[in-house]
């Protein structure tokens, strides 16, 4: 395991929030982006000398990512960055079914054409990305652009949750295994169907686009299994 990044950091006292949210948020973005991997030790006495703090709002960026399940404490190895199983990324995916079907329910009815422009602006970036991270950013600002309208900011940190701790661990793998022009094109049948004011097929969509995800997770896991199992086997 390495040791979080010690590169220069821009001063969190600058961002107008408090200390502890200030380091919460700029771990959160380096373990979403995969700055941070899996496994990655986040030292308190290092991270207190790199955001130039005490260890007080250290230790309670660390509680709060560790209630997001970004983070867990390990016996000897202190705070790590959180690695899932395949069957925790299943669980999350079908909660985002829920969260984000229930938000697209109450979302639709209310959308306005900034909405709609909003959603085809992130879809032109995200056609427009070369990376897989910059694919994943697109894909998480999309389907939170879609549940806004919902007005339920509840509901909306839920899902953004939830969307955080899924994509990491899955995007590079989807990506790779799909492309992104098949989400693409869910994702532009998904705001057709909004601007439509079509709330079941919007829901109907939305929800296979996510299982789809986990269809091809564990597709994928199944395969590693067989392979794991017998080396010599393949496609």
């Amino acid at each position: 395991m390495r040791d979080s990044p010690t590169r220069s950091t821009p001063s969190p006292r600058a961002s107008g929030k408090g200390l502890h949210q200030a380091i919460r948020d700029q771990l959160r973005d380096e373990i979403r982006s995969g700055v941070l991997p899996p496994g990655t030790p986040l030292r308190q006495d290092a991270l207190a000398a790199r955001f130039e703090s005490s260890r007080i709002p250290v230790r309670e960026a660390l509680r709060q990512l560790e209630a997001e399940g970004l983070v867990n404490h390990q016996l000897n190895c202190g705070t790590v960055v959180a690695s899932m199983s395949t069957e925790q990324i299943c669980e999350l995916l079908d909660i985002r079914v829920a969260l984000e079907c229930h938000a697209a329910k109450l979302a639709v009815p209310n959308m306005v054409g900034s909405d709609f422009e909003a959603m085809e602006a992130i879809l032109a970036a995200y056609s427009a990305s070369d990376t897989i991270t910059e694919w994943a950013e697109h894909n998480r600002r999309f389907h939170l652009a879609l549940s806004a309208p919902a007005n339920n900011r509840r509901l909306r940190r839920m899902i953004e949750e939830f969307c955080l701790n899924t994509d990491r661990y899955t995007h590079v793998a989807m990506s790779a295994a799909t492309g992104k022009d098949r989400p693409q094109a869910d994702h532009y049948r998904i705001v057709e169907a909004c601007r439509a004011r079509d709330v079941a097929t919007v829901v109907r969509l939305l929800e296979e686009h996510i299982l789809e995800t986990k269809r091809e997770l564990l597709a994928r896991a199944r395969l590693q299994e067989e392979q794991d199992a017998d080396p010599a086997f393949s496609y």
